[in-house]
């Protein structure tokens, strides 16, 4: 028989003036919540009291991040009332994120104009369109199935799972432990009090993201079914798994409907099984092609139990024949409790969720936006994904928004706009620590109990703890990332929209500094045990508890990752933890103290700390006495590699002594996993600039005599080092005592003002050869073992500097000096201002200016720039020097300014949102990595601010970046094609933007292949991470080596350098020197590897050089400047590409039939590129010094 025809009932509330209406009609139970909700009447009624209360998270319900998600955009089922009357039609309100707003007042409320642009099309795309029809219908027949299912008798417990199974084949969804065999008490089925359809996709904050939508269908079981005290020992929870197996066989036996139909476990606890209800493959309707899921969630109603009864400090769960007045003396349940009052208080919260959306108007889209930042960062109201969600998000601002006897006045105003809700709520998180201070809402009188780590968010007047799915390290990375995310929207500088809502948090490759993983299988217990899912938080507890007390202030965060779960059909028993699973521990370092070899314990005199400290560690602490004469409980770390890292050791060390000798063995560890790519990477001490100690040294050794040279024409102003060597940032550490510095350091050398220079651009040249032919003499007079030697550069460029003086210290250190004059840019500036100079002479002159500034201005102050943050970060000078080798293996390393790739580094460490400040080299190298890839050179700077310090009076201002915006937007009008100006890179020393990037250094077809390259390499890190995070790959089993190989067949040829020529010849005669059996013979080999001759001395770079200057733009080069083995070329399509034949063409070609019109006049004749013959000319060039010449693909 049909149901009766209804009035059609709203699924959710809308801000329009005209109400609409919910496609779903059915009988009044589907719509009403007995009696007690029709209080409401008239015109303006509550459409909370006509619609079915809660059901997805937004009620404690099923969270899924497939859930209240949709891919697309779908037309919504709804219908405008008929009743039209000033008296029915809700009056029409303004939220204040609707009203047109003026640049002040958006900036007050916002974090500026662009920010509120910004989350408005945000909210604009995640929000999906609601009342799709075929979803309202499949509702509306569910309905009717469970309506219709008939009830059953009251039977034995193990007796009725026995005829479920027997009869349907279904089984029931027990919670461990399993109801004892001797229960007495019986279950039932009969007809449901009330089913509503509600939760966030009534009201309207759901958000679409993955595959499907989840709309939660709340069936609430008839009050008869329970007795008093079914609270006590899973009696409840027991009526409702058999409850729930009772829907599935009438869902299941249904003739006219087919449904794909399993359980799963709501938001991961065991004791909250649900219903997951999919359309069926060869079923026929339009549900069954729609991207929608229905949970079907149980619900005992309110009131049902007494919530003091549920109370946190309770125990529910007794020994057999424990009596009711001795129930005080048990330990509390308090997750036990808070899972039954959150199934008996869903009415109660979606009438909270909604009160607040009737209350604020920014309040749906501030839970909107907490979404998107909850998933971004791999929040979930899942237990094993940090059990804080979008019901616990929208629900703590609902009570945020409400006054409290207690406390007065509420915390949020519900005047705040959407951004400033969220923003609050953010600030809320940061700020109060809930495990120390807990918030109680409207509990005066309810003690909380105080366990350590357990945050408390109390609603009195639900009796329910908010965040009771939460652990203690969960709660903490929440705690930090919401600080850090508060920390980059008080950024008044940059736009931090991105790294708020945009990029994608949860990575641990680019989150954690190491990762440790646990298999399951090295725990001593069965994974086909049921009760495994009780263990394993208790397992993770004492992980946590003992990790966190070994490593101190090693570390600043530790996360725990349990294996995900899935449903089960309902045939079946719940399945078995997967043996294949593991426990993933996120670690993110403190470099300082990360690296500390001995760790001071308690003095000896303390004894009971002392004993409890010996207690913890074992073998491993000793007593020893220290040079300021105290005496200490101490523990000593191994340096030796083959040991591992500090961290590593302490982490083995804990879990052989606290878990077991098997999970110890079984452990792999992973930590800065691509230090090893690079010479010295690890971090030594407590900096990463220790290899490059002894080259400052020298230098300083170097300052100190050149300062005091005597019969100097002028004094010296300033000796400035200008060199990636100097700044701790060339791939290889430069120089050690056993070998000949190969490459000279650039320093720069600037003397007191004087008239009597030249006012003429060659002259002073001339002079600058004087001074240091002057200071040649006088230095290698004053010390013999110091080399010297002048040497020219840019013969043919008369404006631009022509000389050098290069300097072998005595210890191998080279260095090569250059004479800065100020008066040189007056006389460039004068001659650009001469209108009548020629236009070549006038680029020439522009060209030596600019050169001057690079030279003399810029290199100077980033390097010194560069040497201060190094210092101040300890892992920037691996991740820059990692970053470069990318660059080189890659062959681009030509192509770019070093200090372009140094800023690209800097920026990961000053501007590390959404992520911290890097600990290693691993994670500021694949964070620069990442950021590639998502960059848009073509519309976006690169700008940093290398003066980003707390309170930094030189720091960049929202004025600074608005001219550089300026100057990047005129360099885009003028230059389109990107011919001269690819990348913008700007900071504060260099606002210009174009100093390392002028003149097509790199060209776009460079730039874009460093974009191809980089985005190859994050979809590797990708593949990885989700190897990881779902069990099929080893944290250890990555190879880093694999982002530094690319495919040279790319290349339209390659040549071959021979190995003499390359670093890795050097390295070897090196390495031989090093290696010599006696002293004698090694100091003879070294004497003899001080070639003065090879300092400065690069063949391959040489070679090539020249090649660009013969061929010009007919071929591109690519090469390692560092000294690789190959050299690439990839002929130019545009120069080399076939064209009328003509005189002059500028290279080598050779005629071929064509049908150009140019070639008319020559016979119908076109000309190509002669590549055999410019290949076969290259090798004669480079004689020797080319092993062989590979060519791939002759048309490319």
């Amino acid at each position: 028989m049909a149901p009766p025809a209804t009035k059609r009932r709203k699924l959710s509330h809308s801000d329009s003036s005209e109400d609409r209406d919910v496609a779903i009609s059915g009988s009044n139970n589907f719509a009403r919540n007995g009696s007690e909700d029709s209080e409401q009447s008239s015109g303006d009624e509550d459409p909370m009291e006509e619609h079915g209360l809660y059901g997805d998270e937004d009620a404690l319900g099923s969270e899924g991040e497939e859930g209240d998600s949709v891919e697309e955009d779908t037309p919504v089922a709804v219908k405008k009332s008929k009743t039209t009357g000033p008296e029915h039609r809700a009056k029409p309100r303004k939220g204040i994120d609707d009203i047109p707003q003026d640049g002040v007042y958006t900036a007050e409320i916002y974090k500026s104009n662009l920010f509120k642009l910004q989350v408005d099309e945000l909210l604009k795309q995640v929000k999906p369109k609601y009342g799709k029809k075929e979803v309202t219908n499949a509702m509306h027949t569910l309905k009717s199935i469970i309506e219709q299912i008939p009830s059953r008798e009251p039977q034995l417990v193990h007796d009725a799972e026995k005829s479920l199974l027997k009869s349907s084949k279904v089984s029931t969804p027990f919670p461990h432990p399993r109801p004892p065999k001797d229960a007495k008490y019986k279950l039932e089925y009969e007809k449901p009090a009330v089913i509503n359809v509600t939760g966030s996709y009534v009201l309207e904050i759901a958000t679409k993201h993955g595959d499907e939508l989840c709309v939660d269908l709340v069936v609430t079981m008839p009050s008869s079914l329970f007795q008093e005290k079914d609270f006590l020992n899973y009696r409840y929870f027991y009526k409702r798994a058999y409850y729930l197996a009772c829907i599935a066989v009438g869902i299941k036996e249904s003739k006219d409907h087919k449904f794909e139909i399993r359980f799963e476990s709501l938001n991961g606890n065991s004791l909250q099984p649900i219903l997951v209800v999919r359309p069926s493959k060869d079923a026929s309707g339009d549900f069954s092609a729609s991207k929608f899921c229905i949970n079907v969630l149980l619900s005992p109603g309110e009131k049902i139990f007494s919530p003091e009864k549920l109370l946190p400090e309770k125990n529910c769960v007794r020994p057999k024949g424990s009596k009711d007045e001795l129930s005080s003396k048990l330990v509390p349940t308090p997750f036990y409790n808070a899972t039954l009052q959150a199934d008996c208080s869903i009415t109660a919260y979606l009438k909270v969720l909604h009160a607040a959306s009737k209350q604020c108007d920014a309040y749906k889209d501030a839970c909107i936006l907490g979404r998107v930042w909850l998933r971004q960062r791999g929040f979930h109201g899942h237990a094993r994904k940090g059990g804080f969600g979008n019901f616990e998000w929208a629900a703590i601002i609902a009570i945020l928004l409400q006054s409290s006897s207690g406390t007065g006045a509420p915390i949020l105003s519900a005047g705040y706009s959407s951004y400033q809700l969220f923003k609050a709520t953010i600030q809320f998180l940061a700020t109060r620590d809930l495990t120390k201070i807990p918030f109680a809402f409207q509990a005066a009188n309810v003690s909380l109990p105080k366990t350590e780590g357990v945050p408390y968010f109390f609603d009195g007047e639900r009796g329910l703890n908010l965040l009771f799915k939460m652990t203690a390290w969960s709660y903490r990375l929440l705690q930090k990332e919401a600080k850090n995310t508060l920390k980059s929207l008080a950024d008044s500088t940059f736009d931090q929209f991105d790294s708020t809502f945009i990029l994608k948090v949860e990575s641990p490759l680019y989150r954690y500094d190491s990762i440790l993983e646990l298999p399951l299988t090295g725990f001593e217990q069965d994974t086909n045990e049921e009760d495994i899912r009780q263990t394993l938080p208790r397992t993770c507890k004492k992980l946590y508890t003992t990790l966190t007390r070994g490593l101190g202030n090693r570390i600043t965060s530790l996360s725990i990752s349990l294996p995900e779960e899935t449903g089960w059909q309902v045939s079946s028993s719940r399945p078995f933890e997967d043996r294949q699973g593991r426990i993933l521990i996120g670690l993110e370092t403190d470099p300082v103290n990360s690296t500390r070899l001995v760790d001071h314990g308690p003095s000896a005199e303390n004894k009971k700390e002392a004993a409890s400290f010996r207690q913890f560690w074992g073998e491993k602490s000793e007593l020893r006495r220290f040079k300021d004469g105290s005496i200490l409980e101490s523990l000593v770390w191994s340096q030796k590699e083959s040991s591992g890292t500090i961290v590593e050791q302490i982490i083995r060390h804990i879990l052989q002594r606290h878990i077991s000798a098997r999970v110890a063995e079984s452990a792999k560890f992973s930590g800065d996993s691509f230090n090893h790519l690079i010479t010295a990477g690890g971090l030594s001490g407590q900096s990463g600039t220790t290899p490059f100690l002894t080259l400052m040294s020298a230098f300083s050794t170097l300052e100190k005599d050149i300062r005091s040279l005597e019969n100097l024409p002028l004094q010296i102003r300033h000796i400035i080092s200008a060199d990636p060597q100097l700044r701790y940032s060339s791939i290889d550490p430069p120089f050690n005592v056993s070998k000949q510095m190969k490459t000279p350091a650039s320093i720069v050398v600037q003397f007191e003002g004087s008239g009597r220079w030249p006012d003429d651009l060659l002259a002073i040249q001339r002079t600058k050869v004087a001074f240091l032919l002057k200071l040649a003499e006088l230095l290698s007079g004053e010390n013999a073992q110091y080399v010297t030697r002048v040497g020219l550069e840019n013969t043919s460029q008369p404006s631009q500097n022509q000389s050098f003086l290069d300097i072998i210290t005595p210890s191998g250190a080279a260095f090569r000096l250059r004479i800065h004059h100020d008066r040189e840019a007056f006389l460039l500036h004068h001659q650009l201002k001469d209108k009548s100079l020629d236009g070549p002479s006038r680029e020439a002159a522009a060209h030596a200016l600019a050169t001057y500034k690079r030279d003399f201005l810029r290199i100077p102050a980033h390097t010194q720039a560069m040497q201060a943050l190094c210092t101040r970060f300890t892992a920037l000078s691996p991740s820059i020097r990692l970053t470069k080798k990318w660059f080189a293996s890659h062959l681009l390393s030509s192509h770019f300014a070093p200090e372009f790739i140094e800023l690209l580094v800097a920026r990961s460490f000053l501007q590390p949102a959404p992520w911290t400040t890097p600990s290693c080299a691993t994670n500021g190298f694949l964070r620069t990595l990442f950021w590639l890839s998502r960059w848009d050179w073509t519309h976006s700077p690169l700008v940093v601010d290398l003066a980003n310090t707390e309170s930094g009076a030189d720091s960049m201002k929202a004025d600074d970046l608005a001219a550089i915006t300026t100057r990047f937007e005129a360099w885009r009008r003028i230059d389109r094609d990107l011919n001269r100006v690819v990348l913008f890179a700007a900071s504060n020393l260099d606002p210009d933007g174009t100093t390392w990037t002028d003149r097509a250094r790199p060209a776009k077809v460079v730039a874009r292949r460093m974009t191809v390259l980089a985005q190859a390499a994050v979809s590797v890190l990708k593949d990885t991470e989700l190897g990881i995070v779902a069990g099929k790959t080893g944290v250890a089993d990555f190879q880093p080596e694999t982002l530094f190989a690319g495919p040279l067949s790319d290349y339209s040829f390659v040549l071959r350098i021979a190995r003499p020529f390359t670093r890795f010849g050097r390295l070897k005669a090196d390495a031989k020197a090093d290696n010599a059996m006696f002293k004698n013979l090694q100091l003879q080999m070294q004497s003899e590897g001080r070639d003065v001759e090879a300092v400065g001395y690069a063949p391959a770079s040489l070679f090539v050089e020249e090649l660009k200057e013969v061929y010009g733009n007919t071929i591109i080069w690519f090469y390692d400047e560092e000294g690789g083995d190959v050299v690439a070329g990839l002929w130019n399509p545009l120069a080399a590409g076939k064209r009328g034949w003509k005189v002059r063409l500028g290279t080598s070609t050779v005629p071929v039939a064509g049908k150009a019109k140019a070639s008319k006049r020559y016979g119908g004749v076109d000309a190509v590129v002669n590549t055999g013959g410019i290949l076969n000319e290259i090798a004669r060039l480079g004689g020797d010094l080319i092993e062989k010449i590979e060519v791939f693909d002759i048309q490319k």
